[in-house]
């Protein structure tokens, strides 16, 4: 079955967000492992949600890895994706060894000359998220933080849940912060676009 061409893909870059999702690693995914995150499975249901309507809605897709640190070993079991999130042949895949998207040079050249938005999505919130929000806000890009596709972990006695919400709280002042299913309400006439042709 052949889908109708997308017009809207043919508008100004900034019309159609890129979706980023970040470290959809194992490491974070299996339990027992140091960077495990309790929380993982309604933010990793959301990043299904958000990543599903993004393939169906034409968006391209980002993903960026963490690659180097003592547990993301290039070729190990805990730095491959998790199970069911593997990119297509089409995505776009960046690794860095820092918490920021930007640290890798690619990911902040294609950001730069591309020049769209950037739906950001992924683990873990208090590290990642926030630093490729601070980062994008200094660099002058549009960004969307899906704070329910996330998750953070157990800081200095408080729960990753807390520090989630805190971290979602200070999110605001570098990008706008929504859930999933507003987002993809919100988005969802590029959608349309595409089923209607």
């Amino acid at each position: 079955m052949t889908r109708p061409l997308n017009p809207a893909l043919y508008r100004r870059p900034t019309q159609v967000p890129v979706l980023v999702l970040v470290d959809l690693q194992q490491e974070y995914a299996v339990a027992g492992r140091p960077l495990a995150l309790p929380l993982l499975a309604p933010a990793l249901a959301n990043c299904r949600r958000a990543l599903d309507h993004a393939r169906a809605s034409g968006m391209p897709v980002v993903y960026v890895r963490w690659i180097g640190a003592p547990l993301f070993q290039a070729g190990s079991r805990f730095a491959r994706w998790i199970d069911g999130f593997e990119p297509h042949g089409c995505d776009a895949i960046f690794d860095r060894d820092r918490p920021s998207a930007y640290a890798s040079p690619a990911f902040a050249d294609a950001m730069e000359r591309a020049d769209v938005s950037l739906v950001l999505a992924g683990f873990p919130g208090e590290a990642a998220c926030l630093a490729t929000a601070v980062e994008g806000f200094h660099r002058g890009h549009d960004l969307t933080f899906l704070s329910d596709a996330s998750a953070s972990h157990d800081l200095d006695g408080l729960s990753g849940e807390a520090v989630h919400r805190s971290v979602s709280a200070i999110m605001r002042v570098y990008a706008e912060v929504t859930d999933t299913a507003a987002w993809i309400a919100r988005s969802g006439a590029l959608s349309t676009a595409y089923a209607h042709g």
